[in-house]
This record gives C-alpha cells, sequence and structure tokens, in this order.
C-alpha cells in the first residue's frame, strides 16, 4: 500500500529526532553545526514545521545519510553506496555502509605535526585495517605502530588515540557496531 504525501511528511520528524538522538546530539548541537535555529528544529521534529529542501539538504549532511533516508523514500534496488565523505577532527570519514547494524568507514588521517593524542573512550568494539600508511594507535598505556596490512580490535571504553605515524596519510578502514555511532567522551583523569 502506498503512503500518501501527507504520511510521508508526518514521518520526518520523527525520523529525524531519531537520527539525533541516536548521533548523542542536542538541539542546541545541531543548531550549532546546521545553521538552523533550535526552535525550527524542534518544530520539525515534532511536525509543526513543513520539511523543506532547505532545512533538510543541512541535515543530510550532518547525519551523513542521503536526503532520500531523511524523507523515507523507497529503494530503488541498487545496491551501491555513494559515500559522502565527512571532515572532523582533521580527518576525513568515508561512510561505506548505511547507519544501522555493522558501520563500516574508510578513514583518512593526515600527518598533523605538533597535535598532543587526546585519549577518548565511548561504548563498544572497533576493529580497524590499515589499508596505507602508518597508523599511531596509543590503547590505554600501550603505543603501537601498525603498518599497511595489519589489523587491531579493541573494546572502545579503553581510552584511545589514533594520528598518523610519520609524513603520510594513513588508510583504513574501520568496523563497529550500532553502539559505535555514539560520540567520544572526554577521559576523565583523577
Amino acid at each position: 500500500m502506498a503512503l500518501s504525501k501527507q504520511n510521508v511528511l508526518d514521518a520526518v520528524g520523527p525520523r529525524l529526532r531519531e537520527l539525533r538522538r541516536r548521533r548523542g546530539m542536542t538541539l542546541a548541537d545541531l543548531a550549532e553545526r546546521t545553521g538552523i535555529n533550535e526552535s525550527t528544529l524542534s518544530r520539525l521534529e515534532g511536525g509543526s514545521r513543513k520539511p523543506t529542501l532547505e532545512l533538510l539538504l543541512p541535515l543530510a549532511e550532518v547525519y551523513a545519510v542521503p536526503l532520500d533516508d531523511l524523507v523515507g523514500a523507497p529503494r530503488t534496488g541498487d545496491p551501491r553506496i555513494h559515500p559522502r565523505p565527512v571532515n572532523r577532527h582533521g580527518m576525513t570519514h568515508i561512510p561505506l555502509s548505511h547507519p544501522g547494524g555493522v558501520m563500516a568507514h574508510k578513514l583518512l588521517i593526515p600527518p598533523r605535526p605538533g597535535v598532543e593524542p587526546d585519549l577518548k573512550t565511548h561504548e563498544g568494539f572497533e576493529w580497524l585495517y590499515v589499508i596505507a600508511g602508518r597508523l599511531r594507535l596509543l590503547l590505554g598505556d600501550q603505543s603501537l605502530v601498525l603498518k599497511a596490512g595489519e589489523a587491531a580490535e579493541f573494546d572502545t571504553q579503553v581510552p584511545h588515540w589514533l594520528g598518523a605515524d610519520g609524513d603520510q596519510t594513513v588508510e583504513l578502514l574501520i568496523l563497529f557496531g550500532k553502539q559505535g555511532e555514539r560520540a567520544h567522551l572526554l577521559v576523565r583523569t583523577a
């Protein structure tokens, strides 16, 4: 049974709210990243504001999802992923799967001389594979260097940091489960 235009529009708000919550973002966080004021975002999520292209485009960019996913467009049957790189904290994240379940990303980390490692934690487990370059992985009290062809898996509740080791960009393939979508938290030192 095909959904009416009104039913499709009514489903956008709850979908947006769920995406924001899954990513652990507040309306204030989202307003800062999109340039859309909190009141408009709240009304959009609550269904009292109609979704427009001007509102949905920046949201799709922040959430790194296709616009079709925001409006619940039916799948076309094409299994190819059309990744859109997201630059965050000096690194380029390229999603290789749709949100939900096991997530796959290609991660490019350029050399960042003078940047002090800032260890983070989050729930879940992370698996990574070095495609090219050398990766410096700080994991708790350990400092490891992984080269192309090497992999690592670790509990992400252990404080960790990833960076390029040397003067070349390191390329990684990273897999993590749904709990890995949560934002990194600052590590508290006593």
